[in-house]
């Protein structure tokens, strides 16, 4: 795994003065990490100077769930950092039980740390009688006694608005960009693998020294398959970066690959911020010949039977400990993308 300071990001600065306010109040900042992606968590903890915190996650016999924090938390602003990840809802529940743990502790705020955020897809009714499980997943953070979440790379932004707190809604795109900027790429195009992601693969152009645009067309005739169709703009002969959130089972990704490869692309890479990386995934994605590189972040953790060698993967520690510092300090966090 590789890790970028990246350049985008403004540097943390420390609170200076033996005995300052900020420094006091720094001792008030607590970290704690469910069992879903604990090694993102001591990264974070790095960063900030706050080590994730002692805690005790056990099952009963009969499968439930025991949670105790095992330091004073009162008065503290508490962070948890829990990507809801598969199993999703054993980490979902595990991460509700913490933070009620935390509310009856006396936290003074409850922070859920999520930088991936599961059932994100289910956002909307595509037919009748569906739930939308999005929404039903922000009720449950908020009945349980969350204060704010701060969440990385949603599938789709209106997400934001299913929470009745405060959302700060973060990006992985900086770490990506940066490192794409120390690869040697010639003459880029930023594509986008459907319509719906046009937005994203735009503003992940523009950062990428307006680099031109392409879009590829396709249809889905079910649950995690899809048919590409064609390629909306000009390919040939360069470097084809397709731009997706999330990379699932592969196809989709898979797809829009060996129809660039098709249309004259001299060379494709593939980025996402959420490896989830569902069966067959890494065996799509490891065609020989079809990708030079899959970049994605730890957002979710990957085991190393899901590695490949076209496989790189980045630490985003640096940009949530920084969104963290600031929630922690009352800055602004919108502004560390500007």
């Amino acid at each position: 795994m590789t890790s970028f300071s990246t350049t985008a990001l403004p540097q943390r600065v420390e609170p200076s003065g033996v005995t300052s306010q900020a420094q006091q109040d720094n001792h008030r900042l607590r970290l704690f990490s469910g069992n879903s992606n604990p090694e993102l968590a001591r990264e974070i903890g790095d960063y900030l100077g706050v080590p994730d915190g002692p805690r005790v996650i056990k099952r009963f016999a009969d499968g439930e769930l025991y949670i105790q924090i095992q330091e004073s938390i009162r008065g503290c602003d508490v962070f948890l950092i829990q990507p809801t990840c598969a199993p999703v809802n054993d980490h979902l529940m595990e991460l509700l039980i913490m933070v009620d743990a935390c509310r009856r502790a006396s936290a003074r705020q409850i922070t859920a740390v999520i930088p991936y955020y599961g059932y994100a897809r289910a956002d909307r009714k595509t037919a009748g009688r569906e739930s939308i499980t999005a929404k039903l997943v922000a009720n449950l953070l908020v009945k349980s006694g969350v204060d704010r979440v701060l969440a990385m790379d949603l599938h789709s932004s209106q997400i934001q608005g299913y929470f009745d707190i405060p959302c700060d809604h973060i990006y992985g795109s900086p770490v990506l960009v940066d490192y794409l900027r120390t690869r040697n790429l010639g003459e880029m195009v930023v594509v986008s693998p459907d319509v719906g992601g046009v937005a994203r693969a735009r503003a992940f152009a523009k950062k990428m020294n307006d680099a031109p645009l392409a879009i590829i067309d396709k249809r889905r005739s079910g649950h995690n398959v899809a048919e590409s169709l064609t390629v909306i703009g000009d390919v040939v002969g360069k470097t084809a970066v397709l731009i997706d959130d999330m990379i699932d089972t592969g196809g989709t990704i898979c797809a829009g690959a060996r129809l660039l490869r098709q249309r004259g692309a001299a060379r494709v890479l593939c980025c996402a911020t959420h490896a989830v990386f569902s069966p067959p995934a890494s065996e799509r994605l490891s065609e020989p010949g079809l990708f030079e590189e899959v970049v994605v972040t730890n957002s979710i953790p990957l085991g190393p039977e899901r590695h490949f060698p076209q496989l790189q993967v980045l630490s985003i520690a640096t940009v949530l400990g920084e969104a963290i510092w600031r929630i922690h300090q009352e800055s602004s966090v919108s502004s560390m993308f500007r």
